[in-house]
């Protein structure tokens, strides 16, 4: 079961690509070779505003489930310039303080972006008229994946893969 869990922000990741890569393909046809073909035959032209707003909504909940997806995967960008040289223990410390941080910006997040889903509960997208609560919800998951997951890398061990002195 958990192991069914752990894999859906990368199968909810994977579809958001997917829908991503699919509306912009649909965007560029409607823009460019759908309203020619309507300014050609000189009807009204096919609304594609939807768009544009269906690609940031799968932006925001794709940047903030792959960000906590590349958190658990221990993928982020880290500079080892002089923690390496420290002793094992010091080491230890440092990487907890890092994911302790890491675990508070989630929390942060998480927070603020809930505080945004009330404000914002009561308007819509222009074209979808989808709710903006769930523009801003993907802070609220995004912000607790990420400080889950950033708790169990910060109590768990220093990767062995880590040159250590």
């Amino acid at each position: 079961m958990l192991r069914i869990l752990s894999a859906v922000p990368k199968l909810t990741v994977t579809a958001l690509i997917i829908l991503a890569i699919v509306n912009l393909l649909v965007g560029v046809i409607l823009r460019y070779f759908v309203g020619a073909i309507t300014d050609w035959l000189d009807v009204d032209p096919v609304p594609f505003t939807w768009v544009e707003e269906v690609g940031e909504l799968s932006l925001a909940w794709l940047t903030l489930i792959g960000a906590a997806i590349g958190i658990r995967s221990r993928s982020h960008f880290a500079l080892s310039v002089f923690v390496h040289r420290l002793p094992e223990a010091a080491q230890l410390w440092i990487h907890r303080f890092n994911h302790a941080l890491i675990t508070g910006f989630g929390l942060l997040a998480a927070w603020y972006g809930f505080k945004l889903c009330l404000l914002n509960h009561t308007l819509t997208t222009p074209g979808l008229e989808i709710n903006l609560a769930w523009l801003y919800a993907s802070s609220v998951v995004g912000g607790i994946l990420i400080a889950v997951y950033g708790f169990a890398v910060m109590i768990s061990p220093l990767p062995q893969d880590q040159p250590q002195h």
